[in-house]
């Protein structure tokens, strides 16, 4: 039989906190007495105690994300390493921490509401088919801004992407060697540029980025039904 490929997650938290109208990056602020970014991840630790866990942070975060670390006697073990200018820059500096063949799952820091079934069916999917995304299908109707105006779309030909995203790494880190570009706005995106096609895994809406005051409101809900339910 052959052996499991070991598993990462590439955890990207390099928000400041301006949308949120927060003096703390919107990372550390608090959802049910821990930082948001703890409960990222022990999503992950609770899926698989075995994952190895990398998160990338600002470099002037990272004494601080260890004394929140301490404060918290947050128990489960993880790399933080030093982000870049920009996600692409942060997603590589991750990226030099995996060695050999693995799978690779990249999310984003402030998703703390990633079922472990979601992550499960995602490494699956990138196990077989090298990348697999988590989406959803937009709820609300589309329409697309043309030079005249705008004009209704069919809902049903677009996802709305989520993290994690998940590779096989060798496939993730030579995309990563390619130079930087504008229309890189996730690992997708990315991996796509190599002609590598792109597997859809099925996502949920309560798989949320926390990204605005509205965002934290609504996590303050979903946070009680998480914690019930584990």
């Amino acid at each position: 039989m052959e052996k499991a490929l070991q598993q990462y997650a590439i955890i990207v938290a390099g928000g400041t906190g301006s949308r949120m109208q927060h003096s703390l990056p919107k990372q550390f602020i608090e959802l049910a007495g821990k930082p948001i970014l703890m409960h990222t991840i022990e999503r992950f630790y609770t899926y698989n105690a075995d994952i190895r866990i990398v998160v990338v942070l600002p470099e002037d975060q990272l004494q601080v994300w260890r004394n929140l670390c301490k404060q918290h006697k947050f128990p489960v073990f993880h790399m933080a390493v030093p982000g870049g200018k920009t996600r692409f820059g942060s997603v590589k500096n991750g990226l030099a921490t995996v060695h050999g063949e693995a799978l690779v799952a990249v999310h984003d820091g402030v998703r703390p509401f990633v079922s472990s079934a979601t992550i499960k069916a995602a490494f699956e999917s990138a196990a077989e088919a090298g990348a697999a995304v988590v989406a959803v299908s937009p709820k609300d109707s589309i329409r697309e801004l043309t030079e005249g105006g705008s004009q209704a779309v069919p809902r049903t030909r677009y996802k709305l992407v989520q993290t994690p995203q998940c590779f096989k790494a060798s496939l993730l880190q030579k995309a990563y060697e390619q130079p930087e570009q504008e229309y890189f706005t996730d690992d997708a995106s990315v991996v796509e540029q190599l002609g590598a096609g792109i597997a859809l895994v099925e996502g949920s809406y309560s798989n949320i980025k926390i990204t605005t005051p509205e965002d934290l409101l609504l996590a303050e809900v979903l946070v009680k039904q998480f914690d019930s339910a584990s």
